[in-house]
């Protein structure tokens, strides 16, 4: 699986399937222009988690385990099956509207899709 992270504005791939990963249509994009192929809010953290985490570099360990297990929990989901279909098929670039990609649910969604190229079920995130 080829898979790259990226933001909403400042990167472009045009050969990889991008695929904006946030539960909120970003500020100021016309859904008309929206510069990504497909929008996955369904896989994106919670409300709930979203709000609590804040981006907050000190929760950023209890946010990967937490969102980690909630990823465990959409494996079944129609949104997860398409996401992971599309990264075995063909590059995808994973997006967010989100100013520091590496405290952002990216890099997590990314291991754990990994996790599939195994030939594995997604185990328990071996980060702390």
């Amino acid at each position: 699986m080829e898979i790259t992270l990226g933001r909403i504005h400042k990167t472009s791939s045009p050969r990889a399937v991008r695929i904006l990963v946030d539960r909120l249509w970003p500020r100021g994009i016309a859904k008309a222009n929206a510069p990504w192929n497909l929008w996955l809010q369904d896989v994106a953290p919670s409300t709930a988690l979203r709000r609590w985490y804040g981006h907050d570099p000190e929760r950023a360990a209890e946010f990967r385990q937490r969102y980690w297990e909630e990823l465990e929990q959409l494996r079944e989901h129609p949104a997860m099956a398409a996401l992971l279909q599309l990264a075995i098929r063909e590059p995808v670039m994973l997006l967010t509207a989100s100013k520091d990609i590496e405290y952002s649910q990216l890099p997590v969604l990314r291991d754990f899709l990994l996790t599939f190229e195994k030939g594995t079920t997604p185990p328990r995130d071996p980060m702390p």
